[in-house]
């Protein structure tokens, strides 16, 4: 512990990534005080070399005896089909000692809470959590640690501490998206490789037209590089300094942490005489990253100085350093000193002892005979006694106390050295504090399904209901045709909820029997507190039968309202799979189908459920194909704070809308072609209740047309009138 300022502050930890297992012992050799891996599933690098299990296993052993941890991501969605092999893939690392998992879906969540108790549950950046709200939900659960966006400010992040009580985890040094992560489908939705996968495309990496601006790299963030601000990060209260490169090489992985783990150590030693060196600055310029770097948005919303306009390229490495790195960190085996004591005592057990200097132990091994023919010497004795093998000891001394003319077989004295090094290490992992072995996994019962009987979702439970039409409105004119051609749910989204727009809603429930739902924004922060005050009270009406929410600030924050109407979680409060839904049947009473599965595999999430959540379904709309911090009117040099699309432009001349929300400061980068699913009305699905058109940039004409169609199609179907949408997932979905 370290006092500043009269108060004792706990080290921060020092978290680095490992692609395999040299970038593992690399970055434990260069000072990391933990490790981020992958194993060959779940992991949302799906393209990094990623761990066998017999080396995640051999890692976590390593890990401990040095006094290390190891989390392991678990952060990817999960199909209903793919569950049954999460407990079989996480056992043997439950077992081996495991430290924690990092988590994207909440049924995984859920589910190895249940499972895998004694094991830190962290949460994801991909789970977007942006505000204490979601902190403290997602504690309540039983998170340990919340990754939280990477978007928010230093101030944001010191809340977010202080009023959940939770640990924290942010990103210091390394690649940044452009996308609140976890929201984005840009390489799905357009290349069939989805983030929410480990597959991403990087798709912000490419040039575009914006406002009929010259082509450039609009979306493209400059690399993170935090070096100079540590000192300010530390006293926020941040738990855990991570550093992003699960796919970059163990180079990278051990060179970052040196330079990273000098300076966190230099701050403790002396606060006040923090000062970072041009040269160690120009070392990690050297290691794999872009040609320009920042300090990311701790301090800045957005702007055009966080963008790589010109090239988001790598600038090249140097060799000579990564060379360096290697013999430093990478090819330098591990060796802790100790000393070695035997006694060979004819007709006595053969007892070994070794030491590190501070603990020690002893084993026992046969028993020595008389020797009858070649008795063991010492300098037979010392050779075997000093082979340390592949440990992670190195033998400096063996003190010899034998009887003369005995025997033992060099191969049971070799396997007292190999017993004695491995009680060692125990002894070692157990003085680290790492307590795993009476921790116990609960088995499923029977599977995967079995274990949810008692959860609303049934064996065989078909539920037929009376398909309805739902509408998504963001203007005045969507609105009015929404109610002319008699939806059954309207949502309201963008829509400004002054008086006269509220009258207008008031009477077109008194005189047509409109059912409203308040859509609440996509990103809430702290910012944002004020207006999530307004829309309760706006909600609060008579106007309002529901909400619909796309984030657990909302959810946690309605549930602290003691809200008492009906609850939408939208598609981007992704449900892949049956613990998913076991989570939200208790939260909200309407889920949406995921964008990213295809028909079949909503047919699987779909068999056994039972009719609570109502299950719906978006079959038409621009997808938002990302959610961004950052706004491309700033980065133009045009901000005036006002609502309203502009165009972002591809290399295929492919116009995409980007609409600016002023009023939560984020932008949606929208689909250039609409979704429509209108041939899953051919197939007249049993379980979805509801249907949702969702528009953006139509005009009332289109709302009617389009409507019209949707209508007619459910009773009896056919083809669109228009020609230009995408049937996204619905057959291919994502791998």
């Amino acid at each position: 512990m370290v006092k500043k300022s009269g108060l004792s502050m706990k080290k921060v930890e020092l978290l680095a990534p490992a692609g395999n297992y040299q970038a593992l012992t690399g970055a434990v050799m260069a000072g990391a005080d933990a490790i981020y891996l992958g194993g060959e599933q779940f992991g949302a690098r799906a393209y990094a070399d990623n761990f066998t299990q017999e080396e995640i296993c051999t890692g976590i052993r390593f890990a401990h005896v040095f006094n290390r941890r190891i989390y392991l991501t678990v952060n990817t969605l999960v199909k209903e089909k793919e569950f049954e092999n999460l407990y079989p893939f996480l056992l043997p690392f439950y077992d081996a000692g495991l430290d924690g998992v990092i988590v994207q879906d909440l049924g995984v969540f859920q589910y190895i809470k249940e499972h895998f108790p004694g094991l830190e549950l962290h949460v994801s950046t991909q789970m977007t959590i942006t505000g204490e709200w979601g902190a403290k939900l997602l504690k309540e659960m039983g998170a340990v640690r919340i990754v939280p966006a990477r978007e928010l400010s230093l101030e944001e992040i010191k809340t977010m501490k202080e009023q959940a009580e939770i640990e924290i985890e942010t990103f210091i040094h390394g690649a940044m998206c452009y996308c609140y992560s976890g929201q984005c489908l840009f390489s799905s939705i357009l290349g069939g490789r989805s983030g929410n996968r480990g597959r991403c495309a990087q798709p912000c990496r490419l040039p575009y037209k914006a406002q009929g601006e010259k082509e450039q790299y609009y979306l493209s963030m400059k690399d993170l590089c935090t070096l100079t601000m540590l000192p300010e990060l530390i006293e926020a209260g941040i738990d855990s300094f991570k550093i992003e490169g699960r796919m970059k090489k163990p180079e990278y992985a051990a060179g970052v942490t040196a330079v990273y783990r000098k300076y966190i150590d230099l701050y403790y030693e002396n606060p006040t005489k923090y000062a970072v060196a041009r040269e160690d600055l120009a070392l990690l310029e050297s290691l794999y990253i872009r040609s320009e770097i920042g300090e990311g948005y701790y301090h800045t919303p957005n702007g055009k100085n966080m963008i790589t306009l010109h090239s988001p390229a790598y600038s090249g490495s140097d060799e000579a350093l990564l060379k360096r790195i290697e013999n430093d960190y990478i090819l330098k085996k591990p060796a802790i000193p100790v000393t070695a004591t035997v006694q060979l005592r004819e007709n006595e057990p053969a007892d070994l002892s070794f030491s590190d200097g501070t603990k020690q132990i002893h084993v026992l091994g046969e028993v020595v005979q008389k020797a009858q023919k070649q008795p063991l010497t010492e300098d037979k004795i010392r050779e075997q006694i000093f082979k340390s093998g592949n440990t992670y000891f190195q033998i400096q001394s063996v003190t010899i106390q034998a009887d003369h003319e005995i025997f033992l077989p060099v191969s049971l004295l070799n396997q007292l050295r190999r017993d004695g090094l491995q009680a060692l290490e125990e002894e070692m992992i157990a003085a680290n504090g790492f307590a795993f072995k009476n921790r116990k996994a609960v088995q499923p019962v029977q599977g995967h399904m079995k274990i949810k009987a008692d959860a609303g979702i049934k064996s065989a439970t078909v539920v037929k209901t009376k398909a309805t039409v739902h509408v998504l409105i963001n203007t005045l004119e969507q609105l009015r045709a929404a109610v002319s051609q008699n939806a059954d749910r309207i949502y309201i989204d963008k829509l400004q909820m002054n008086s006269a727009v509220l009258s207008e809603l008031k009477q077109y429930k008194e005189n047509r029997n409109c059912e409203f739902y308040l859509v609440f924004p996509y990103i809430l922060r702290k910012k944002d507190y004020t207006q999530m005050e307004k829309l309760w009270n706006i909600l609060d009406t008579e106007c309002f039968e529901g909400a619909m929410i796309r984030n657990l600030e909302a959810l946690a924050f309605l549930q602290s309202k003691g809200m008492k109407k009906k609850l939408a979680a939208d598609v981007n409060l992704y449900v892949w799979n049956k613990e998913a839904v076991r989570f939200f049947q208790k939260q909200v009473t309407e889920i949406y189908l995921p964008v990213e599965e295809n028909f079949h595999e909503w047919n699987e999430l779909l068999e056994g459920l039972d009719a609570d959540p109502v299950v719906s379904a978006l079959v038409y709309g621009r997808l938002p194909m990302m959610i961004t911090a950052n706004c491309l009117k700033k980065t133009l040099g045009s901000c005036k704070s006002t609502n309203g699309f502009i165009n972002l432009e591809d290399r295929y001349s492919k116009e995409f809308p980007v609409y600016t929300d002023c009023n939560y400061c984020y932008n949606i980068i929208y689909n250039s072609v609409p979704l429509s699913v209108h041939k899953l009305f051919q197939k007249k699905p049993d379980r979805i209740s509801n249907f949702r058109l969702d528009f953006t940039t139509e005009n009332e004409t289109e709302t009617n047309k389009i409507m019209k169609y949707f209508k007619e199609t459910a009773d009896s179907y056919q083809e669109p009138f228009y020609k230009e949408y995408t049937t996204g997932h619905y057959k291919r979905g994502v791998n």
